[in-house]
């Protein structure tokens, strides 16, 4: 599915709605994250933060999941995957492990996130371009 810039507005727009919805409490940085499937769903996700600090999920793992729980086998082809944190922040890239997800779970996807105050939008191999595989 080519994905045009209107596709990434109202990714960007669902992700902004999904990033109200998180639970950051801890850090301050909510986060909001929406996937746009091959067949036009869109699926969104928040951050999560726990007290143990590296039990907390990252908005882009937390929409990925919703899309496993949600979605039967053949239905999970992730076209684009865009990405906001707060409101006025200039940067918000996926971190290495949602990197790292990205390459496996969607790695025909065009990635979009805020970089120096801009939404960019990148390939998988250029967000990853040494990605963990097992093969």
């Amino acid at each position: 599915m080519p994905v045009e810039e209107h596709d990434i507005a109202r990714l960007a727009d669902a992700a902004r709605l999904a990033r109200t919805r998180a639970y950051a409490p801890y850090s301050n940085f909510p986060v909001g994250c929406a996937l746009l499937l091959a067949d036009g769903t869109v699926v969104t996700g928040a951050n999560v933060e726990n007290g143990s600090y590296g039990l907390g999920l990252c908005a882009e793992r937390a929409a990925m999941a919703s899309l496993f729980a949600d979605h039967p086998p053949g239905e999970r082809t992730i076209a684009a995957v865009v990405v906001v944190g707060p409101e006025g922040v200039a940067d918000c890239s996926p971190c290495g492990a949602c990197r790292q997800w990205i390459h496996e779970l969607a790695p025909d996807a065009v990635v979009a996130f805020p970089w120096h105050g801009e939404l960019v939008t990148v390939t998988v191999p250029e967000l990853l371009p040494f990605g963990f595989e097992l093969d």
